[in-house]
């Protein structure tokens, strides 16, 4: 009996049990390559912990090793001045030797052929050092400890080089461009006028070149910014300008002035000078007319606005104080000599001189002139003993300076005469002549003073008064003779005289050279004494005629 083979189909048991086997199988492998794969993630995770760990702790010891480092860091430069390796201190004295150069160098600005010379200085322009150290010192310095340790680490290999902040004063600069243009040959003349007398000469202006200003600030800032420093001149940049047109208008309100009435108060006491107003002699209408366009010059005539109250009108009561007074005598005078005293001590009577004026004789007494109704009479000239128009007024300019002193004025031209004068002591003489020497003193007061001068009985007096003040001296005036100047005698030929005979043609008098002193005294007391001048007088030569 043959045995028949044959498969029996698995049973459900048998199925369900294979089908639990596989899937355990398949847990058991995916189990296994789970594990493998979190261990090499973990490996990973610890290697990437060394590195960090590494690269911090060698962060930390490079920070260690640079944190007690004063000096900038390698390759750093500041308008390519190297300043790397240097401490602070070392850096700024770097820049600044580098740097003064520039500032101590004229920058040359040229325009064909004419040179301008410009200095830094002259508009302020300086360099910001030590914001430039600030900066450098902080590369490397300014951030956490990675990026500082990488920015050292970089510098090692790269350049950095870092900008000077610079500043200067624009309308300074601004300035030189009016002075520029001024100076060009070619350059833009725009309308100008001037007063001489009593006339207002307009010229009109003139095309021509103009700074361009912002390119040649620009010129300027890029020479003293640029690493590459050059002295060579720059050239200036220029543009066509037109000339503007004359203006009328403007010309008259520039020029007009107003009169100014004196006045004063006497609680507190006040002086206001007066003061002349100028004007157009024609109309503004007028002015315009003349101005045609044709000319290259105008004229148009002035005339001179005179206050109704002058200075020297206003009354003694805003002159409360004598603060000096002289007389001196002339009584030996001729009538002639008498009349030109008295005339020019009217002249002179009520004359104000306001605080830091200074007070001229010649200008207020006026040429000495038949016309002005001086008389001829004798003087000193050149030496000699001559007759003159207006003779004699220098004794009313050495009692005026006698009366001068004695207020303690500040003397601003004095000169005493080549001879000896009588009516004051010797030492205290003015001389004058039309126009030179003058006798010139300043109002070195707080307060007007005014002049008062008065003839009778052929004595002239001068009293200054004013208003006393609590640095007031009294004053002394102190002269000596210190010497003698011997005459000689000169002989002239007579032929009208007998033979040996003659005569005294000129008595002689002989010389002196003296010395003056201001005695300054307070409440009685010396303060101060001061050699004021010292003068020398020549002698009269005795003159005889003889045949």
């Amino acid at each position: 009996m043959n045995a028949i083979l044959y498969q029996e189909e698995p049973s459900e048991l048998t199925k369900s049990a294979l089908k639990y086997f596989k899937k355990a199988e398949k847990i058991i492998y995916k189990s296994q390559h789970k594990n493998d794969k979190k261990n090499k993630k973990f490996i990973i995770a610890f290697i990437i912990i060394a590195i960090l760990l590494i690269a911090f702790v060698f962060s930390v010891i490079f920070a260690l090793i640079n944190q007690n480092n004063n000096k900038i860091i390698s390759n750093i430069s500041a308008m390519g001045i190297d300043i790397s390796n240097l401490t602070v201190d070392e850096a700024k004295q770097k820049l600044q030797e580098n740097l003064e150069t520039r500032l101590e160098t004229d920058i040359v600005l040229k325009h064909n052929d004419e040179d301008y010379v410009l200095t830094p200085s002259q508009f302020e322009f300086t360099y910001d050092i030590d914001k430039t150290i600030e900066k450098a010192y902080m590369i490397g310095r300014n951030g956490n400890i990675f990026e500082n340790n990488y920015t050292i680490l970089y510098q090692k290999k790269h350049n950095t080089d870092i900008a000077i902040d610079v500043s200067y004063n624009e309308d300074l600069l601004k300035n030189i461009v009016p002075q520029l243009n001024s100076g060009f040959k070619d350059g833009i003349k725009e309308p100008s006028y001037e007063i001489s007398g009593n006339k207002l000469i307009i010229t009109a202006g003139q095309d021509g070149n103009v700074v361009k200003y912002e390119e040649l600030k620009n010129l300027i800032l890029e020479r003293m910014e640029n690493e590459n420093y050059s002295t060579d001149s720059i050239e200036i940049p220029v543009e066509e300008g037109k000339a503007e047109a004359i203006d009328i208008d403007q010309i008259h309100s520039e020029i007009y002035k107003e009169a100014v009435n004196a006045s004063y108060s006497t609680n507190p006491y006040k002086i206001t000078a007066s003061s002349n107003g100028v004007d157009f002699a024609i109309s503004v209408s007028e002015a315009k007319a003349l101005i045609n366009g044709q000319s290259s010059e105008y004229t148009i005539p002035l005339k001179v606005i005179y206050p109704s109250i002058t200075t020297d009108s206003i009354g003694a009561e805003a002159f409360p104080d004598l603060l000096a007074s002289y007389t001196t005598s002339y009584a030996t005078s001729n009538s002639n000599r008498s009349n030109n005293i008295a005339l020019a001590a009217s002249k002179l009577d009520g004359t104000v001189i306001m605080p830091g004026e200074t007070f001229s004789y010649n200008e207020t007494i006026g040429k000495r002139t038949v016309a002005a109704g001086f008389k001829e009479a004798g003087a000193y000239s050149n030496g000699q003993v001559v007759t003159e128009v207006g003779g004699g007024i220098c004794q009313v300019s050495s009692t005026l300076y006698n009366a001068a002193l004695r207020v303690n004025l500040e003397i601003v031209s004095r000169k005493n005469h080549n001879f000896q004068v009588s009516y004051v002591p010797i030492g205290t003489d003015a001389t004058v002549s039309w126009e030179q020497p003058d006798f010139k003193f300043k109002n070195n007061r707080n307060y007007a003073i005014r002049i008062k001068a008065t003839t009778s009985n052929k004595k002239i007096t001068i009293q200054i008064y004013g208003l006393k003040q609590d640095d007031d001296y009294e004053v002394e005036i102190e002269s000596q003779k210190t010497g003698t100047i011997e005459y000689k005698t000169t002989y002239t030929t007579d032929t009208s005289l007998k033979k040996g005979q003659s005569k005294v043609i000129q008595k002689g008098s002989n010389g002196a050279t003296s010395i003056t002193y201001k005695i300054l005294k307070k409440n009685g007391v010396v303060v101060s004494k001061e050699v004021i001048s010292k003068d020398k007088y020549q002698p009269h030569n005795q003159v005889i005629a003889r045949n």
